[in-house]
């Protein structure tokens, strides 16, 4: 009864740990990795091993308060419900949104988005993982018709080439490059090539650094593909039954790319780096291509994004053991959240806002005829919308954007004028905490919400330091034909 398995709250693997409660009085928690757990093994990182030191009640948001004062749950919730009614009855419900994070547990994503799209009857959720995965769910989408993603942790040690595009899993996903860095010492024949303009500790275990121009990786990827044609190194009995559009995509491909010699020139890569990179990737059937922010977070992620792909389904490279573009993902469930339609372009399920055959079937399911049918604002337009005033009450759970966003100031000042602001938190003095006019406390670990009830803390489900996300082991299934996009 004093040791529960719960999920490490820190990067996107989603590792499994075992907490034991020591001593209740202290908060005293020590951890270990879940030996059966299939994301790590019983192995844990540095920030994973270290959770324990995290639990204490120090600088923790302890009870729920309005304007400062502290009150109880009831009326918390009674003046947040009727702040979010008045608001609504006199301005619409365009005029309130949600907030929220990928450190939400699933079914907390779930609740919140099934409240503001299917009751409230708005979009106007977005989450902080739009800032940095956003670009993989619209490649992927624009791929394969949903945001899917068609790879597992096995790939990886199945895998004879491992292409680390605009990733640094050696500090930002440890435990898997651990399981990149064991699947090479178990396989000789394992190449590993990182594509990134900094030489970082990922680089340690590499075969091939490419520090490719920032922002040209959409070029480097167009070139494998004009080449991997050149060459008859596609799979045209997989292009003819799976894909539509590859001849268009193609084209643009050669045309933006052209010779081993241009792309190096366009990429300052050194012509036989860009060389070696093409004949391994051409020559090598069983590759992982792995990439992560330095993709994503760009002007133009998605079309990078999409550029990855089309490669491997131009080689049918795909749905395979050992093969695929597989995106890691940055926080623990910001996957969690973009199953169950936590962004403002999308719902439940995968399924589209703008369907009227989706937005029908989720109503039916959720039993309302309020669901939103329109897109939502996302996140840098959500809180330029707060700064126009636009939007009046905004209810902000486990994330602190204050910090977070891009041009930070402009998102103090918004929350500065906005007529209500709500915080779901498990610490007390964020940045953005000290300009909520509601504070709702959040609990983290499992155990710890339990102690508090026993000491008559107030609790609300956990939505900061434990997540529910669990790679999928579902290959793809082509219900429909992926579309090859230009990735220019």
């Amino acid at each position: 009864m004093n040791t529960i398995k719960t999920t490490c709250p820190y990067c996107g693997v989603g590792c499994g740990i075992e907490a034991t409660i020591e001593d209740h009085a202290t908060h005293r928690v020590s951890i270990k990795g879940d030996s059966k757990h299939p994301a790590n093994f019983g192995r844990l990182c540095s920030k994973g091993a270290t959770l324990g030191d995290t639990v204490s009640l120090e600088n923790r948001l302890l009870y729920p308060s309005i304007q400062g004062k502290q009150v109880d749950w009831a009326s918390a919730l009674d003046h947040v419900a009727e702040r979010f009614n008045t608001i609504i009855a006199q301005h619409g419900p365009e005029a309130v949104a949600f907030y929220v994070s990928g450190q939400l547990l699933t079914e907390d994503y779930y609740v919140a988005n099934k409240l503001m799209k299917g009751f409230i009857g708005t979009a106007n959720i977005d989450t902080n993982s739009r800032l940095c995965m956003s670009s993989a769910v619209v490649g992927y989408k624009r791929a394969f018709g949903a945001d899917t993603v068609p790879c597992n942790y096995e790939d990886l040690e199945l895998a004879e080439l491992i292409l680390l595009v605009g990733s640094n899993a050696a500090w930002c996903h440890p435990i898997a490059f651990q399981r990149i860095r064991k699947a090479k010492e178990n396989n000789p024949n394992l190449k590993i090539v990182v594509i990134d303009p900094r030489s970082t500790a990922s680089c340690d275990i590499a075969d091939l650094h490419l520090p490719v121009k920032p922002g040209m990786d959409a070029l480097l990827f167009n070139g494998i593909l004009a080449y991997l044609a050149q060459n008859g190194r596609i799979d045209q009995t997989y292009i003819d039954t799976h894909t539509e559009g590859f001849e268009a995509a193609l084209q643009e491909a050669v045309r933006t790319a052209g010779s081993i010699k241009q792309v190096a020139a366009g990429c300052g890569l050194p012509s036989e780096a860009v060389a070696t990179l093409f004949d391994w990737f051409a020559g090598t059937e069983k590759t992982v291509t792995v990439y992560s922010q330095g993709i994503n977070q760009s002007s133009s992620g998605s079309d990078k994004c999409n550029a990855i792909i089309n490669c491997h389904l131009a080689s049918g490279r795909i749905g395979k053991p050992g093969m695929g573009p597989f995106s890691f993902t940055g926080q623990p469930n910001a996957m969690g959240g973009r199953e169950v339609g936590g962004l403002a372009n999308t719902l439940a399920a995968h399924m589209d806002l703008e369907n009227p055959e989706h937005v029908d079937r989720v109503g039916r399911f959720w039993g309302s005829d309020k669901v939103a049918d329109k897109q939502g604002l996302k996140a840098v337009a959500m809180f330029d919308a707060i700064a126009a005033g636009q939007i009046k009450a905004v209810w902000i759970m486990a994330t602190n954007p204050v910090v977070s966003m891009p041009d930070a100031d402009k998102v103090k000042r918004a929350l500065q004028q906005c007529e209500l602001v709500v915080v779901s938190d498990c610490i007390a003095n964020t940045d953005t905490a000290k300009l909520a006019h509601v504070l709702l406390p959040a609990t983290g670990l499992e155990r710890e919400r339990r102690h508090r009830h026993q000491s008559g803390a107030a609790h609300l489900p956990a939505t900061a330091l434990v997540s529910g996300i669990r790679r999928s082991q579902t290959r793809l299934v082509d219900h429909q034909p992926s579309r090859a996009t230009h990735g220019v």
